[in-house]
């Protein structure tokens, strides 16, 4: 998965998530890794919660996130979420950041 992230002026979290016909294939599939991803981004709350300050997430998916099960996803974002809410949680202004967790 690629995450691409930017701090925003609100008072939540938002994530998009993008499976393209080109990345993943055929809807069924592209609608399974959607729903992967927007399960991941529900069960890391807590790690969401150690942010200082809030982000827009965009997700974008890769053709080997049809091959696992939910464990596999959450662990990478979970990842994200950490790398993301360490040395960004001091600056409210970071910049956009993409991370490319294969």
């Amino acid at each position: 998965m690629i995450a691409f992230v930017m701090p925003n002026r609100r008072d939540i979290h938002r994530v998009g998530i993008t499976a393209t016909k080109k990345a993943i294939g055929k809807a069924h599939d592209r609608n399974r890794a959607k729903r992967l991803l927007r399960e991941a981004f529900r069960l890391s709350r807590a790690e969401l919660g150690t942010a200082g300050i809030k982000y827009d997430w965009v997700l974008n998916a890769r053709r080997s996130i049809l091959k696992v099960k939910l464990e596999k996803p959450l662990e990478e974002f979970k990842k994200i979420v950490l790398s993301v809410a360490g040395p960004a949680s001091v600056n409210s202004e970071a910049p956009v950041a993409r991370l490319n967790d294969k």
